[in-house]
């Protein structure tokens, strides 16, 4: 069952051709902390063009590095969350109650809010990546790495507290486990603070690691306060939305840790 979830994760997180199968989908909304585990092979694919521009003969511009990362990031992961961005992005900006807020939602139309939302992400993201960049190649990879894991805690934490206002994919991933399985979720996700302690030997290393994590998990308290007070409940573009943001806040609080450290 836990490697069907995982599978499942797999699936539903990237565009790898694994956990496609109903089977795996099944195992995956039941588990949905199974999408943390896959933000470590996310973020260590993710680092890649950090890794090769330290490795590079010549020293890359850090804006070239930015554009392989948004290249990587995209293609690995595909845009079906940062629709999620676009669509939240149209309910946060149109007028109305929160029944209005959801017509909205499942709109194919796309508006001035969601074009707005969409640029400040990739806009936001490039930025984090330049700064990135500027990193020693130990803090790069933990950062990324870091911001991944946290992204995926956040959207396990999230599927623990939800509340979805409709059946949908938000009603499929909200498993019920509470507070406690936000907890759980963590747990999983703190391991990625050893590289922290690779990168820079020492507690300073560890805390400037840990937090991107903990960082995810304030951004899904956000989400969910946000959702339940416009939305009546977190949907499924709220879980798309939060990842990408997750990983967006989570680079850029980061560089400031590790700059400050």
């Amino acid at each position: 069952m836990a490697l069907s979830a995982l599978r499942g994760a797999v699936g539903f997180l990237t565009r790898l051709p694994v956990g496609h199968d109903e089977r795996a989908w099944t195992a995956f909304s039941a588990s949905p902390v199974a999408a943390v585990p896959v933000g470590y092979l996310v973020g260590a694919c993710l680092a890649l063009p950090f890794v090769a521009a330290a490795s590079a003969p010549v020293a890359l511009p850090a804006t070239v590095v930015a554009v392989a990362y948004l290249v990587a990031t995209y293609g690995l992961t595909g845009i079906t969350h940062l629709d999620g961005v676009a669509d939240c992005g149209d309910a946060a900006v149109v007028h109305g109650d929160a029944e209005r807020r959801r017509e909205v939602l499942k709109d194919t139309t796309t508006g001035v809010g969601a074009v707005a939302a969409v640029s400040l992400v990739v806009a936001g993201l490039a930025l984090a990546a330049v700064a990135v960049a500027g990193l020693a190649v130990g803090e790069a990879v933990a950062v990324v790495v870091a911001s991944e894991v946290g992204a995926k805690a956040a959207m396990a934490s999230l599927a623990a507290v939800a509340d979805p206002p409709h059946d949908g994919l938000g009603s499929a991933l909200a498993d019920g486990s509470g507070v406690g399985g936000a907890v759980f979720a963590l747990v999983v996700a703190l391991p990625v603070v050893g590289l922290g302690w690779v990168a820079r030997d020492g507690v300073i290393g560890l805390l400037a690691a840990g937090t991107p994590v903990v960082t995810g998990v304030l951004v899904a308290a956000v989400a969910v306060s946000w959702a339940r007070s416009r939305l009546g409940g977190v949907s499924g573009d709220v879980f798309g939305a939060t990842n990408e943001l997750a990983r967006l806040v989570g680079l850029h609080v980061g560089v400031i840790a590790w700059t400050l450290s």
